[in-house]
């Protein structure tokens, strides 16, 4: 796990995974992990290859103070309540921050 999102492990048959590969690649650029069967019997596992392309942004960003890595793995619960609260309301508008900054040249 990483950057906090949690891998998710879904099962398919040969024949499954043969007439919808595609869809199942698509879960795992995801992040899920592909569980390959044989008549019942795990053979295989399919899963997505951290390239590093990732770790080198992340790391521009965060030395920028632009981003800040979560000090802990969110669960996948907790990040679906997350995603399922409101966002929280302006207190201003956007076009009078923006003429303030113009008034300030910015």
């Amino acid at each position: 796990m990483r950057y906090g999102y949690v891998s998710q492990m879904v099962k398919a048959n040969i024949s499954e995974l043969k007439n919808q590969l595609s869809s199942y690649l698509r879960k795992v650029r995801a992040g899920e992990t592909v569980l390959v069967m044989d008549r019942g019997v795990p053979i295989a596992r399919i899963e997505r290859i951290e390239t590093g392309a990732d770790d080198a942004r992340l790391a521009r960003l965060e030395a920028a103070g632009l981003v800040k890595r979560p000090a802990k793995p969110m669960s996948r619960a907790e990040l679906l309540k997350f995603l399922s609260e409101p966002l929280p309301k302006s207190r201003g508008s956007v076009l009078e921050a923006l003429l303030e900054e113009r008034k300030e040249g910015r």
